[in-house]
């Protein structure tokens, strides 16, 4: 409290009121009966947890975990719900045991994969990539529903040998494998749908499929159905199918913005009002260096290098410096990250925090926001690497950026198209 300019305690300011917790005797407003919130947690939670518990240990490090949490209030409303306290009480109880496949085999949506979370957070549940489990048993429902064995054999063949063992190679590395994942099931659904309808109409299977088949498909339905290319990739590797031959597929257009609009935007984002910080530093991230939002949320606070002289940020083999008066915005950024006052806690290395513990911002939330500002995401990346190529050698471009050095160079090869274009007709006019 302040009498003028000179801050004085309660006692000189003559409050009666006592507001110190009697349990923890920590000065505070009270959140039941002259207990604090954390000690309120507290005592629910040992009702909860701690009453026989199967693994006292791990029950009283979870405990602990919930009660060290900026703002305790936020479990206390988590917990309310008879749900969750059930939760607890089987899992303190021993009836949900403390193992990935106990939890599968319950049927509680996102209570429970939040409890889920929070146990691997804190190292009670080992950590697993939960888009890897998820393309599982999406893959093992696909499967089950296919009742022609020769179509079920080579689809089960590619996904696993393929799809799934790719996934996982990645996971074990520690990359993202949403893209990945989202990649899987959209060939191994194309490729279900091919094999289906090869065997309904034509009575052939991907061993005796022909380029004729292939190409009636293709030209008889939408573009989706050139997914079935990966299919037949692997195919001709694995000696099921050695005959069939599909090309790349050459989008007809290639959505871009032009430079002026780009750099407005990188203004707007820099110096406005119009998003809040998290999304305008994503989205300067899209704009600047042609990140993929994937990647984007997926970065960590280790991936920002910070010198006496700059900030430099981690996207491929070389850190790339960060120009002002972004450096600026990224350090208030780093300084003001959300969603870390429950249960992840200020531990996360997470540049984008999600609302669960442990992971990131989902890309499409990102996706979502930037979009609705108005900013063309393609466009936004197609322009920034086309102008960075256009400036820097391509290999260069591909390190420091993350690409291919054959993404980069395509990009470059195109850039140059309009002064080829131009240059041709003034070449071919001073022939004349």
């Amino acid at each position: 409290m302040d009498i003028g300019d000179q801050p004085v305690c309660v006692a000189c300011a003559g409050i009666p009121d006592d507001f110190h917790c009697r349990t923890c005797d920590t000065e505070g407003e009270f959140y039941r009966r002259g207990t604090c919130a954390r000690c309120a947690l507290r005592n629910d939670l040992t009702g909860l947890l701690l009453n026989a518990p199967a693994d006292r240990p791990a029950m009283e490090k979870l405990v602990d975990a919930f009660c060290s949490v900026d703002r305790p209030e936020s479990i206390l409303t988590w917990k309310r719900p008879e749900q969750v306290q059930n939760l607890l009480r089987r899992l303190a109880s021993g009836q949900l045991p403390l193992t990935h496949e106990a939890f599968d085999a319950e049927d509680q949506g996102r209570r429970l994969n939040h409890l889920r979370h929070i146990l691997e957070h804190h190292g009670l549940l080992p950590r697993r990539d939960d888009r890897l489990a998820h393309l599982e048993s999406w893959l093992a429902a696909k499967l089950d529903a296919i009742t022609e064995k020769t179509v079920r054999q080579p689809v089960e063949q590619f996904a696993r040998w393929h799809h799934v063992a790719r996934v996982r190679k990645l996971s074990n590395a520690g990359h993202d494998t949403r893209g990945p994942v989202h990649a899987s099931k959209q060939d191994v659904t194309e490729t279900i749908k091919f094999l289906t309808w090869l065997h309904e109409h034509h009575g052939r299977n991907a061993h005796t499929c022909t380029q004729q088949d292939v190409d009636e498909w293709l030209a008889t339905g939408p573009t989706t159905r050139h997914l079935i290319r990966t299919f037949f990739v692997w195919a001709r590797h694995a000696k099921i199918n050695q005959t069939v031959a599909i090309g790349h597929r050459q989008a007809k257009t290639v959505r871009t913005l032009t430079q002026d609009q780009r750099l407005e935007w990188l203004r707007e984002l820099l110096t406005g009002t119009s998003e809040s910080l998290p999304y305008r530093v994503a989205g300067i991230l899209l704009l600047l260096y042609a990140q993929p939002l994937v990647k984007i949320a997926a970065l960590r606070t280790t991936d920002i290098v910070a010198t006496p002289t700059e900030l430099r940020l981690a996207l491929g083999t070389e850190p790339v410096p960060v120009p002002a008066p972004f450096d600026q915005l990224l350090r208030e950024h780093l300084a003001n990250r959300p969603n870390l006052r429950t249960t992840a806690g200020t531990t996360s290395d997470l540049l984008f925090p999600g609302y669960r513990p442990g992971q990131h911002l989902h890309p499409h939330t990102l996706m979502t926001r930037i979009r609705d500002l108005g900013i063309n995401l393609l466009g936004a990346r197609t322009t920034a690497i086309r102008t960075l190529v256009t400036q820097v050698p391509p290999p260069l471009v591909a390190e420091m950026l993350g690409y291919s050095h054959q993404v980069t160079h395509k990009h470059a090869e195109l850039a140059a198209q309009p002064w080829i274009r131009y240059a041709a007709p003034r070449a071919a006019k001073a022939t004349d």
